[in-house]
């Protein structure tokens, strides 16, 4: 399975979906549970606020409209045919209106945020980097892949790069990870920081043994269904722009679902233009995790997410997926919009065990991979690091980026892994 990541300046905000959306009360509350009292919801809305320049409710409650980030959502009345009929179709199976996605207990379908305005996405390179390039105290080096954290003492005094291919080394007084949930405990096992038996297995010499590092990864598990499409996609539109959240039948973890519909144009000239189906566990309660292959930094990691392992996330997505069909299949207005079933569990959707399998083979990343060195406090054998990102038992070294949260957020991360860098940044600078 391809795990893309925007190994780029910006990071995953210059290859992602451009999907804005915020994470929910209850995920906040969770990291609350978890020991980590400074992020509670009402903690973390000022930073969600601070960073986002709303274009349709920025004067609102709840809402920014000063940051760097450009937000606005396509009205309905630009919306692709699909959209118009998903966003049909859903209203008649009783799912109510959302116009405002990211206003706290929202649910329903409505328009996706996104940070996309006039066709430019709004990334953390033209947006947050573009306004402090010019800083003296600023240096950004290209060609460059950290290999290791060089470690003193117990204390992080720089770090190890490989430069147009050579070995440099750069020290400063902290030193901050902001890898991403893959990279960054790629980079701490490298540096002999981690689970003890793993490095001695890989060959790494062991410098703190913190058994947390790689563990407890997480995603948003998904399965892909496509359909024949009637009519032909237009390039012009964002391929997301009708969001669809709810409550699973029987679940306690509200707005755990999501779907993602698209139509999608045949770019290749092979497969033909197709209706792309997306039903997402936007909560998934089962874990899984990161490991070394070799001590190369460019042999990427070994990543197993365990997906639908525990049958409360099978039986959410069997739900999702009978949803699916049945909305596409039997609603009017999708008449003129799908055809014929290419990619679906066909005569299996309604045999448990089948569908079962049919959604193990099928499997996929909902590209949000977190919590892989996940804050907590440090009598959890799994915490590492504390909830202000300092790693635990290494002086001098911080965490920031995804790899941080304690449990995956009920949305795209791409926001609240913004605000994150915003709420500890106002830390560091004495403004919290």
């Amino acid at each position: 399975m391809q795990v893309p990541r925007g190994r780029v300046v910006g990071g995953s905000s210059a290859v992602n979906a451009q999907i804005f959306l915020r994470g929910v009360p209850d995920d906040f509350a969770a990291w609350v549970a978890l020991g980590n009292e400074e992020w509670s919801f009402e903690s973390v809305l000022p930073y969600y606020c601070k960073l986002e320049n709303d274009h349709d409710f920025g004067a609102e409650d709840y809402h920014g409209n000063d940051g760097p980030i450009g937000v606005r959502r396509y009205p309905e009345k630009e919306w692709a045919p699909d959209q118009l009929a998903w966003a049909e179709a859903c209203r008649h199976a009783g799912f109510p209106d959302c116009p405002d996605a990211n206003l706290p207990l929202s649910t329903g379908i409505g328009p996706y945020p996104l940070n996309n305005i006039g066709g430019i996405r709004q990334s953390t390179v033209v947006t947050y980097l573009a306004q402090a390039r010019n800083r003296p105290n600023l240096h950004i080096l290209a060609q460059g892949t950290t290999r290791r954290i060089l470690l003193e003492n117990g204390s992080a005094v720089g770090v190890e790069v490989v430069r147009n291919g050579k070995m440099e080394q750069y020290c400063a007084d902290e030193t901050i990870l902001c890898s991403g949930a893959i990279g960054t405990p790629q980079i701490m096992m490298l540096s002999g920081i981690g689970p003890a038996p793993h490095l001695r297995e890989i060959g790494v010499n062991v410098s703190h043994h913190l058994p947390g590092v790689g563990s407890n990864l997480r995603d948003h598990p998904a399965v892909n269904l496509k359909w024949q499409l009637s009519f032909k996609p237009s390039n012009r539109f964002h391929w997301h722009q009708a969001c669809l959240r709810y409550t699973a039948d029987g679940s306690d973890l509200t707005n755990d679902m999501t779907i993602y519909i698209a139509a999608v144009p045949d770019s290749s000239g092979d497969t033909g233009d197709f209706l792309f189906v997306r039903p997402t566990l936007n909560l998934a309660v089962g874990q899984g995790d990161l490991r070394l292959r070799s001590t190369d930094i460019q042999d990427q990691p070994a990543l197993n997410y365990h997906y639908y392992e525990e049958s409360f996330d099978r039986e959410r997505e069997r739900q999702a997926i009978r949803l699916c069909t049945e909305l596409i299949e039997e609603h009017p207005a999708f008449r003129t919009i799908s055809g014929e079933a290419l990619l679906g569990p066909g005569k299996t959707l309604h045999d448990n065990a089948a569908l079962d399998q049919w959604i193990l083979v099928n499997a996929d990343t909902g590209h949000h991979t977190s919590s892989t060195c996940k804050m907590g406090l440090p009598s959890d054998p799994l915490a590492v690091a504390d909830q202000s990102g300092r790693v635990h038992g290494i002086d001098r070294l911080r965490i920031v980026d995804a790899s941080l949260m304690p449990d995956n957020v009920r949305a795209n991360i791409n926001a609240t892994v913004m605000m994150m860098a915003e709420k500890i940044a106002a830390e560091m600078a004495g403004e919290s």
